[in-house]
């Protein structure tokens, strides 16, 4: 009688999740790192150009609110809060995220 090692016949090892799909070579690996980091960095960018829309939409509804478009003048608190200030620290928020560089 021969005792077998834990790795031999087959018995104990540890299978892959998906097992099939082979092992990626270190070169796939890599590539699918760079893509992987690459959408991250649009996404994160995309994200940022919408949050800069959103501010400068912000702004006008502000501005035509102030002018009466709809139905009355803001009241301090909107105009403190809600207004511009909010308006430019999104614009600023989106302009900082859409200029990330990595």
């Amino acid at each position: 009688m021969s005792k077998k090692g834990k790795n031999e016949g087959g018995a104990d090892k540890t299978r892959r999740t998906d097992a099939s799909q082979p092992a990626l070579t270190p070169l796939e690996r890599k590539a699918a790192e760079r893509r992987a980091r690459y959408q991250k960095k649009r996404r994160i960018i995309r994200t940022g150009q919408v949050l800069m829309a959103t501010g400068a939409l912000m702004a006008l509804i502000h501005l035509l609110a102030h002018w009466g478009a709809f139905g009355g003048q803001p009241s301090n608190l909107v105009d403190l809060v809600a207004g511009y200030p909010a308006a430019i620290l999104i614009v600023f928020v989106g302009a900082v995220a859409a200029g990330q560089r990595q």
